[in-house]
């Protein structure tokens, strides 16, 4: 029999390695789960505490995450949100979108996968051309639902929401249950991450479009729970959107956050940056004069800007010598006619420039994909390793279904990109690294049929 006085020490460590807050009518299962852990280790219920407390114990606190959390749900729940996401927010981050062609997706709390696969999906299909990248990162505390998740199959009654055209186009038979293709799962990665605890990397500011937090706020106490909400808000891209569970409220005027109704479904965008605060004078004191910044300091600290996707901030700091770096970043603002005159300007001035007809190719794709293919063409020629310029044609190729061509540049663009220079990747890559250019160059390689 557990004494009252452990099980309220028990919930207590809970909420300390967890974050977790439970109800009185929880108290059984807590207390057959503090039993159960005691007796799996050969040790009293005091010992099992005293160890918990003691020191960090990774390992289980993994456990106690499995064992205590609820992971029933399935494909597209609640889909009212997910019409939402498909008809209002997808469509304005498109549009918005449409110089980086990228989509970055976050399931809080992931459970076995099926909400992350939804987004993924519905993502993949909103967006207008193959050429567009969606990623998809899905975070639990629990490694079991995660092994599940990466196993991505799943029994017909995880699809019961599921429309049979969805499914018959997203899925593949796998005995009696259901496969995602490996068109969707090449686009999802999943994280054991423990909300309770920050990283630095997963919650990178104004890092994703989209951020799904469902039916999890209401398990966590009232100080992980708001900080959890201020990180989430934080990784939010400017208009960038949070879809809660129908138990979880912000209140009306959340901090960082608008409140939004539509299709009797509740959710969340994220505000413009403010302008900074202005600071107050400072003390007279005998100034040091700093170091002169050089140019070279302007340049990294631009692609320091666009490696974190802050590329507004990093147009305003861009140096007026560094034209390639302004093109580029216009371009990916979607100031498609100035990125243009740009491009044509190191031209004029610079002669032919493999980086400014790449940049004058990406300028044209939403125009003219032969002018675009043709610049692309230019700048392969003009410097053989570059693997950019490879990519795109191929990307191009893939959406005229010209799959062998598509197949040859993208052959091409995965062996380059191996040795690609890495400030070169930084300003063509849309914002992702070489594994995730490479992740793309195979996707579509299979997509064609190839072999590598």
């Amino acid at each position: 029999m557990i004494s009252a006085a452990s099980l309220t020490r028990f919930r207590e460590l809970l909420q300390k390695r967890l974050g977790w807050t439970f109800a009185d009518t929880d108290l059984g299962q807590t207390a057959e789960v503090l039993g159960a852990r005691a007796k799996a280790h050969g040790i009293s219920v005091r010992e099992y505490l005293d160890r918990l407390a003691g020191r960090r114990w990774h390992t289980e606190v993994t456990e106690l995450a499995g064992a205590l959390s609820i992971t029933e749900t399935y494909f597209f729940r609640h889909p009212e949100q997910f019409r939402v996401l498909r008809e209002r927010a997808l469509p304005e981050l498109i549009e918005a979108r449409a110089g980086q062609r990228v989509l970055r997706l976050f399931s809080v709390g992931c459970s076995s996968g099926e909400e992350a696969y939804s987004l993924a999906i519905t993502a993949v299909q909103a967006c207008p051309g193959p050429d567009w990248i969606v990623t998809v990162t899905g975070v639990d505390a629990n490694r079991e639902v995660l092994r599940r998740a990466r196993g991505a199959t799943y029994s017909p009654w995880s699809l019961r929401d599921t429309h049979e055209d969805v499914r018959h186009r997203w899925f593949e038979p796998a005995g009696d249950d259901f496969r995602v293709i490996g068109e969707v799962v090449s686009t999802v990665r999943f994280v054991e991450h423990n909300v309770a605890t920050d990283d630095p990397q997963l919650w990178h500011p104004a890092r994703y479009d989209v951020i799904f937090c469902r039916n999890l706020l209401m398990y966590l106490t009232e100080e992980v729970r708001a900080d959890l909400v201020r990180r989430m808000t934080r990784a939010l891209t400017d208009g960038g959107f949070l879809f809660l569970g129908h138990t979880d409220s912000l209140g009306s005027r959340p901090d960082g956050l608008e409140l939004c109704h539509a299709d009797g479904t509740v959710y969340y965008r994220r505000h413009s940056t403010p302008p900074p605060a202005a600071t107050p004078a400072p003390r007279r004191t005998v100034p040091v004069a700093p170091r002169p910044a050089t140019v070279e300091d302007t340049h990294r600290q631009v692609l320091g800007l666009m490696r974190d996707d802050r590329f507004a901030e990093a147009l305003a700091a861009v140096g007026p010598g560094d034209v390639l770096a302004r093109g580029v970043l216009l371009a990916q603002l979607g100031r498609l006619a100035e990125a243009r005159d740009t491009a044509l300007r190191l031209l004029d001035t610079g002669g032919p420039q493999a980086d400014a007809h790449h940049l004058l190719g990406v300028c044209h794709e939403l125009d003219c994909a032969d002018q675009a293919v043709g610049q692309y063409r230019l700048a392969a020629y003009l410097d053989p390793e570059f693997a950019m310029p490879r990519l795109r044609m191929g990307l191009l190729a893939r959406r005229r279904g010209d799959d062998r061509g598509a197949a040859d540049h993208l052959e091409a663009a995965l062996q380059l990109l191996i040795t690609e220079d890495d400030d070169r990747l930084v300003l063509f890559g849309g914002g992702f690294g070489r594994l995730a250019l490479s992740t793309l160059c195979r996707t579509e390689l299979d997509a064609c049929g190839a072999r590598r």
